[in-house]
């Protein structure tokens, strides 16, 4: 078992940083996810980790060692890719047991792993099989057996369940969750999938362009994210911003957009003192948009009268795309909701919840901001 390091690490490739100045420390047995777009550095961040691509500047240790100019197959670690890289040829049995038997490990010992790892998975019944005769998930679980027998210090995983349907998609988190609880070892996990974060890490670490822009725990990110990108991209659907102007003075201050007004809690007008008579960007989430038709309000409730553009029925939800003097927005409200489209409804934007950002920074003001 490992602690994993990442000290001001830098991976160019000619004229592009795919990776800038990078500083992590992921701590033994944490889950931790690598979370962000396409093209944002995350896979490469991985594979420097993983010995695939060489390091620029910086430092990466594994446990107290320097990896550098470690190769691949010296730095305990195991790999799962996004596509499975079974060999067609060879049986179950034989793809997770070939990379012990270029170590030279002792049959018997190959044996008690695979057997090991098969049960730990579930697939004992299918170690006789070729890939062939396997679906995706069987496939993806062959993939991970091959990894478990090495009982690497660290497991890396690179979108390894993109290629599954969605319902496999949500039962393979829970088995990931599993498998890392019961072997107790370090997990680093790349998904461009904010929902797999939030399911699956133990700490998520968000990045941009190649910068890390925050880390924390799956909560911690959604109740008080730090910037704008990090608000946009965690939680589902994205939260929602509007261009507002802070005006009134400390014993009453409102938000402004243009087409409506929410009072600002008291827990927030100091926090927002400072930008009295100037734009902030005010963001709130969809879920923390309530129809009170159907749901009780909350003690600091704003109305905000809207027209309905779209509904689209989730079952446990329905989102409600709406438009208030022509700027469009999303609530997630209760599926009690008589709400149709073409029809003006009176929504509330739950304040207490809501966030505030700096326009020419993006940073958060007030409780997510960055210390």
């Amino acid at each position: 078992m490992a602690t994993v390091t990442y000290d001001h690490v830098t991976k160019r490739f000619e004229t592009v940083v795919a990776v800038n100045d990078f500083n992590l420390e992921i701590p033994d047995k944490e889950f931790l996810v690598l979370v962000g777009p396409s093209g944002c550095g995350k896979s490469t961040a991985l594979r420097l980790l993983a010995g695939l691509e060489e390091i620029t500047e910086g430092n990466i240790y594994i446990g107290d060692q320097l990896v550098n100019h470690v190769s691949a197959k010296d730095r305990d670690i195991a790999m799962v890719f996004q596509s499975y890289a079974l060999y067609p040829h060879m049986s179950v049995r034989d793809n997770m047991a070939f990379g012990l038997s270029l170590r030279k490990t002792p049959k018997d010992e190959i044996q008690q792993r695979v057997h090991k790892a098969a049960q730990i998975l579930g697939i004992e019944e299918l170690l006789r099989r070729k890939p062939r005769q396997l679906s995706g998930g069987q496939r993806q679980r062959v993939a991970l057996g091959r990894a478990i027998v090495r009982d690497p210090a660290v497991f890396l995983l690179d979108e390894p369940l993109s290629n599954l349907d969605a319902k496999l998609r949500v039962q393979t988190r829970a088995e990931l969750s599993k498998l890392h609880q019961r072997l107790g070892t370090t997990f680093i996990y790349v998904t461009h999938d904010q929902v797999e974060a939030m399911t699956m890490a133990t700490r998520i670490a968000v990045m941009k362009d190649g910068v890390l822009q925050q880390v924390g725990a799956p909560q911690e990110l959604y109740d008080r994210p730090h910037n704008t990108f990090v608000a946009g991209f965690i939680g589902s659907p994205a939260m929602n911003f509007f261009q507002a102007t802070v005006k009134g003075h400390r014993q009453e201050m409102h938000l402004d957009t243009g087409g409506f007004r929410l009072p600002v809690p008291s827990s927030r007008v100091n926090h927002l003192l400072p930008y009295l008579g100037k734009e902030i960007i005010f963001g709130i989430r969809p879920e923390n948009i309530c129809d009170p038709r159907c749901q009780p309000s909350s003690n600091e409730a704003a109305p905000v009268t809207a027209m309905v553009d779209v509904t689209e029925l989730m079952g446990s939800d329905v989102f409600l795309h709406l438009v208030a003097d022509g700027k469009p927005f999303m609530a997630r409200v209760d599926p009690r909701t008589t709400a149709r489209p073409g029809q003006e409804i009176r929504v509330e934007f739950d304040m207490a919840r809501a966030h505030a950002f700096d326009p020419e920074t993006e940073r958060a003001i007030g409780p997510g901001e960055k210390r």
